[in-house]
This record gives structure tokens, C-alpha cells and sequence, in this order.
């Protein structure tokens, strides 16, 4: 098949997900698309924002229109790791004899919706990074390998609110993108009236399945990126690190830590499925910085000073890319 074909293949479907998503959830459009940006790209997705604007709606339609296992993990302070990965049971055999056999839990599943995951307790919250990061789980004293494609779409409400516990650092850096989820216009609110105080039903029917996901997948991981364009995805992380040659003045004032390697990674990976879904199989610094934000808001760690003056990540992301220069000619002219 042609790379034009191919390419045309992947927008095709990709219309056919948001179309499907459409019809149940109104407006959100930067949300929909970045969350199947980080569908493509492999990722896990956090989505944050106050409670009503449809952060579960979203993923459990991505459930609906993906022919995937789907699971829900309602996350509450007493809620354990066992209640996530599993557990030995004692379970009786057909010949009456009684033994230990391992109950899979609800993380052995393509798409996992880990719901208000920042009301359980660190330890549980914990439970997840193996899984998240290495797709497997030590749990029962073995090392069980999850299914492939895996995907945790988790929401979380903002820290500021009660009962609620901050993810660590550590788990943040595992999330491929960090979403803000805003609050609908007039128009979107109208329309949620309409679809919700009357009896109108969306259908949504099943749109990708796992094979087909894979394949485009992987034909994500064929695009090629120019060496300037990657270099400039490089310069926009390494900028991130405070004390260091390579940081720009922002970062030296408002950053503890910079971004990891994973963020460099996400700019890259994220790039080409942006890429793609406009019609081109090559990234342009466009496709990087347009998703430059939700890679790496969660990947800086603020000082004392940023948070006493409100400073966000997203303020200091705007500095970077307008401080750093797309070439190296630019860098040393």
C-alpha cells in the first residue's frame, strides 16, 4: 500500500472516532482530539478539571467506539492495590481440594478508566506506575504481563479541593499528556440541555479494533522527523532545566526540575500522530509546539517563588518556545 493510502486510511478512521465520540459528548473538540493523539501515540492521559464536564463521559465513549476490553476503577481513599491488581483467593477445586489461585483485577484490560485517581491514598495510587510504565504487575509473588494495547485513561479532580491526595511525580511522568478540561461555551451548554433533559439516546457504534489499532500504531512510529525538527525538541526540554547551560532565564527562576526524557519523547511521538492526521507523513515545528503544553505541564516541577507569584507550567512553556529558536543557525547567529 502507498504511503498517500496510508496516510488517508489513518484520517479516515481517525474522522470516524471523533464522529463517533461526537455523538455523545458536545464540544470539547481540543480535548477529543488530544486524548486520540495520545490513543495513536501509545499513551496514557490524564484529564483534569471540576467535576460535571464530561471527563468519564469521554473515556467511557472511547470504551464504546474502541473493540477493546474496557474496565472502570472508581478510585476512593480505601481502596487498595489488591482492588487494582488482584488477588489470591482460595478457591475450591472440582475435586474438593482447596488452593490458591490468582483473581485478575480490574487493570488487566486494553483501556483502563482510573476515575478521580487522585482521591485514593498514595499506596494505591502507586500500584499503577509498574503497570503504566513497564505494561506488567507484580502481584500473587509472579510477574503477570498485561494485554497490548494498554491504556490508562485516568481523571482527577484539582488538588485544591478536599479529599483529594496529589499524584507523585513519578506517576505524573508516565502520562503521556496532561489535559485541562475547560468549561463549555454558551452554545455547547445549550446543546448539553438539549441531549440531557430529553429523551434523546446516541448510538455509537464500534469503530477500531485492536488489530487494526496496532497497525496504525506502528505506522505512527514509520514517520520520519528531520534532524532540525528533532534537535528543536530536544533544545525545548533541555531549556526546561533550571542551573543548567541550557536553560532559558525562566526556567533558572520559577523551575525546581525540568522535564525528563519522557517529555522529549511524548513532543516527538505526539508529533507524528498530529502529523498524520493532517494528511502529512513529516513533523513540522508546528506539530511540536502545538502540543508542547499538554507534554509537558505535568513534567515541570514549580519552586516556592512560581507558586507564590501563581505562576503555571503552562506560563513557563509559553516563555520556552517563545525563547528558544526553532534552528541552530538562529541559536548561534
Amino acid at each position: 500500500m502507498s504511503t498517500e493510502a496510508q496516510i488517508a486510511q489513518f484520517r479516515q478512521t481517525y474522522s470516524a472516532l471523533r464522529a463517533e465520540i461526537g455523538k455523545v459528548l458536545v464540544g470539547q473538540d481540543a480535548i477529543v482530539d488530544s486524548t486520540l493523539i495520545a490513543l495513536f501515540g501509545g499513551g496514557h492521559v490524564l484529564l483534569e478539571g471540576v467535576p460535571g464536564l464530561g471527563k468519564t463521559l469521554l473515556v467511557r465513549t472511547l470504551g464504546e467506539v474502541l473493540d477493546l476490553s474496557f474496565s472502570r476503577i472508581q478510585f476512593t481513599p480505601d481502596l487498595m492495590p489488591a482492588d487494582i491488581l488482584g488477588t489470591n483467593l482460595v478457591m475450591e477445586t472440582p475435586n474438593g481440594r482447596r488452593e490458591f489461585q490468582f483473581q485478575r483485577g480490574p487493570i488487566f484490560a486494553h483501556l483502563v478508566l482510573a476515575d478521580e485517581i487522585n482521591r485514593a491514598t498514595p499506596k494505591t495510587q502507586s500500584a499503577m506506575l509498574e503497570a503504566m510504565q513497564e505494561k506488567q504487575v507484580t502481584a500473587g509473588g509472579e510477574l503477570r504481563k498485561l494485554v497490548e494495547p494498554f491504556f490508562v485513561m485516568a481523571t482527577q479532580n484539582p488538588i485544591d479541593q478536599e479529599g483529594t491526595y496529589p499524584l507523585p511525580e513519578a506517576q505524573l511522568d508516565r502520562f503521556f499528556f496532561k489535559l485541562l478540561v475547560g468549561y463549555p461555551t454558551h452554545a455547547e451548554l445549550s446543546e448539553v440541555m438539549a441531549r440531557t433533559t430529553t429523551g434523546h439516546k446516541a448510538e455509537t457504534g464500534k469503530v477500531l479494533d485492536r488489530d487494526r489499532l496496532l497497525e496504525l500504531m506502528t505506522l505512527v512510529r514509520e514517520v520520519p522527523v528531520a534532524s532540525h525538527v528533532q534537535d528543536y525538541a530536544v533544545r525545548l526540554v533541555l531549556a526546561t532545566h533550571p542551573k543548567t547551560a541550557t536553560a532559558v532565564a525562566i526556567a533558572n527562576q520559577y523551575l525546581r526540575f525540568g522535564s525528563s526524557p519522557r517529555g522529549a519523547q511524548t513532543l516527538l511521538l505526539a508529533g507524528k500522530v498530529r502529523a498524520l492526521a493532517n494528511g502529512r507523513f513529516n513533523v513540522s515545528f508546528e506539530d511540536i509546539q502545538a502540543i508542547a503544553h499538554a507534554a509537558l505541564r505535568h513534567r515541570l516541577i514549580l519552586n516556592f517563588e512560581a507558586e507564590a507569584e501563581g505562576i503555571t507550567t503552562d506560563h513557563v512553556i509559553d516563555q520556552v518556545i517563545k525563547e528558544v529558536p526553532k534552528t541552530v543557525e538562529a541559536v548561534n547567529a
